[in-house]
Formats: C-alpha cells, sequence, structure tokens
C-alpha cells in the first residue's frame, strides 16, 4: 500500500512557515472578451434574437409625439439630448399651434423659443426648427423629402435624425444608431464599432432583411428599458440566453 505523503513546510523569505504541496486556490475564471470588430452571434443567433424581439412586439412605436412627416421631423431634430418626454410636453403646445412649414414660419422664432424653452439647447434649436421650415417650402414645396442627403441638408438634421425620420414617416428599412443602441451593439457584441456610423453599417450586416424596419425600435426599447447603461437588468432580458456580453449577470 503506497504511503499517503503529507504537505511538507519550508520557511519563507520573511520568516513565517509556508505550506509546500498543498493545493493552492484555482483564480477566478476571466469572461471571455469580446472581438473588437466582428460580431459575436452566428446568423442563426441574430436571428434568434430578433425573432424574440418581433414575437413580443410585432408592430414597436417609437415614444415621440407627431401628426405628420413634418411634426415628426421637428420632434427629433428637437430630441437631441433630450428625453423622448420632455419633447412631447414641449411640443403638445408647439404642434397645437403649428403643424405645418407654413405654420411654423409664421409662428416666428420668439414664440417657437418660449413653447421648447425647456428642454436643452432650446435657442439653437428654435432657430433650426424655423430655419428648416423655411428649407421645406423653397426647396420642397413644403413636403418633407423622402431622401436621406436631402433630409440632411436641412438645419439641425444629421444622419440619425435622417434615418429616423426615413423610418418612421416612410417605412424605410434604415436604422438610427442613438446612444442605446451604440451602446447595445458594443456590449453585447452584436456588431461593434468606434463610431454610430460604423454601428450602423455593421447592423446593417448582420441584421436578416425581413427585421430591418423594427430592429431601429427593438434595439432603443431594449436599450431604454431593459439593457440600461448603469445597471442592465439581465434576469429581465428576453435574450439572456443568448446574449455573449461579459457583464451579463444573472440570478443563481
Amino acid at each position: 500500500m503506497a504511503e499517503s505523503k503529507s504537505p511538507t513546510r519550508s520557511t519563507s523569505p520573511n520568516g513565517k512557515k509556508a505550506v509546500v504541496g498543498a493545493a493552492s486556490a484555482a483564480p477566478p475564471a476571466r469572461r471571455k472578451s469580446l472581438s473588437k470588430t466582428r460580431s459575436a452571434y452566428t446568423k442563426a443567433e441574430v436571428e434568434a434574437i430578433f425573432a424574440r424581439f418581433e414575437a413580443r412586439d410585432p408592430e414597436p412605436r417609437g415614444e415621440l409625439l407627431y401628426v405628420n412627416p413634418f411634426t415628426l421631423l421637428v420632434a427629433v431634430v428637437l430630441s437631441a439630448q433630450a428625453t423622448d418626454v420632455g419633447v412631447n410636453k414641449a411640443t403638445r403646445g408647439l404642434f397645437a399651434e403649428a403643424t405645418t412649414p407654413q405654420a411654423m414660419v409664421a409662428l416666428g422664432e420668439d414664440r417657437v423659443r418660449e413653447h421648447i424653452r425647456t428642454i436643452g439647447l432650446y435657442r439653437n434649436k428654435a432657430k433650426n426648427v424655423v430655419a428648416l421650415s423655411r428649407a421645406l417650402i423653397s426647396e420642397h414645396d413644403g413636403e418633407v423629402p423622402r431622401d436621406r442627403e436631402a433630409l440632411q441638408a436641412l438645419p439641425g438634421v444629421g444622419r440619425k435624425t435622417a434615418n429616423v425620420v426615413l423610418n418612421i414617416a416612410f417605412g424605410e428599412p434604415t436604422i438610427a444608431v442613438d446612444t442605446h443602441i451604440f451602446r447595445i451593439a458594443n456590449r453585447i457584441g452584436l456588431a461593434p464599432g468606434k463610431t454610430p456610423d460604423a454601428v450602423e453599417t455593421h447592423l446593417e450586416k448582420v441584421i436578416p432583411a425581413r427585421f430591418k424596419e423594427h430592429a431601429h425600435h427593438w434595439l432603443i426599447l431594449h436599450g431604454r428599458y431593459v439593457c440600461k447603461a448603469r445597471k442592465p437588468e439581465c434576469t429581465a432580458c428576453l435574450i439572456a440566453d443568448l446574449c455573449k456580453s461579459p457583464e451579463k449577470t444573472l440570478a443563481a
């Protein structure tokens, strides 16, 4: 019968006894980091993610209030660095007085400013709202153009705003990358990118065509209410079992 050996003791440099041969505690396992350039998901996994979003909310809607493409455009311009709730409070009175470019120009910058003074950057936004209204009248017969370049040529309109208007007003399969979508795309490794434009291009490549029209809304709502910036609610997440984020935390 083989003799079992007990751990031996030796003296450490500081003079204290140290156990030699005893099993040391294993270091905690490191979570696998995600690629900064490639999606962490297969085509089948991406399909499954968006199929679940679709099953829960087949016809998602944005939370900005509007009555026509023009008021949608104005609301999105006003939403920069502001919450949808705050914008809706400001536009309630504004849209009661003006729902067309002609009416907005007639209302004037001072009155627009009074209506929206509760939201950030209201002075510059009032100036842009009146200026884009004039541009719509002079260049587009008072209609909101169904073209990204034409939209981006309007005062106060960037690529994200143009994409939102094209998607909501005209049903185009555009993806407007806001802070929520940018965070989610990188956090879970769906479509990593260093800039909003890079994330947009990556999302367009990985999201199946049949989901693209509503992908923008699904991701924004998921980021706003579940995959939150400070503390994602992983236990309430619809795609928790598919998620590959190193930040994922699930109850035992």
